[in-house]
């Protein structure tokens, strides 16, 4: 068990998690805590250099050299950054986490399941959010999502539908302790109060609800 707070926000491409994430550490801020704010891959100077060479559309990685590509930039980001900040009791939020392992490589690139897990949980030590926001958008709506913010895809991101699909239902089918899902296609206002009231339901002493 952790210290302090372990938040991660999930989903598939153009969920908008980007988004997410910069509100809730906006509203935890507000309530006087201050966030170390992560991202996956990356977050430190290994797992950054990781991240690009796993983007970069130029690349081609077999789906299990993507695999460990990316468990090794989350054993480091944990090593470095997580584990410290959560031992010194306090909030870490992560663009990402274990779960998009789950989605991509093993859904997407539809890798072995116990494979998938056995290589996440050497990466990580066994350490698990407290809570897990699963943004669900039907991948028809993010290639839309996509196509009208018109910035260039990356290596993922230009998958073929197919690929997306797979990774959407693997969000969809996402369960287990602290796992809970929040409907992406509302407004963001609407996306941010659905996950705040969650936030609060865990940290009831530690965040104060906007209902009141």
């Amino acid at each position: 068990m952790t210290a302090g707070f372990f938040l991660v926000v999930e989903g598939p491409e153009a969920a908008g998690k980007s988004t997410l994430v910069r509100a809730l550490a906006q509203r935890m801020h507000d309530d006087g805590t201050e966030v170390v704010m992560v991202r996956e891959p990356g977050g430190t100077p290994v797992a950054e250099a990781l991240r690009h060479e796993l983007l970069d559309a130029a690349r081609h990685w077999t789906p299990p050299m993507e695999l460990l590509y990316l468990v090794t930039a989350r054993a480091d980001l944990v090593t470095r950054v997580i584990r410290p900040a959560l031992l010194a009791g306090r909030t870490v939020l992560s663009d990402r986490y274990d779960l998009s392992t789950t989605a991509y490589q093993g859904g997407g690139r539809e890798l072995p399941l116990e494979q998938v897990r056995w290589v996440n949980t050497a990466a990580t030590g066994g350490l698990a959010p407290d809570l897990t926001v699963v943004l669900d958008l039907d991948p028809g709506m993010a290639r839309a999502r996509q196509q009208r913010a018109g910035k260039g895809l990356d290596r993922l991101e230009r998958e073929p539908h197919e690929f997306h699909a797979r990774v959407a239902a693997a969000y969809s089918a996402a369960a287990g302790p602290g796992v809970h899902h929040v409907a992406a296609d509302a407004s963001p206002d609407e996306v941010l109060a659905a996950a705040w009231r969650l936030v609060v339901t865990a940290r009831p002493g530690q965040f104060r609800s906007r209902d009141e």
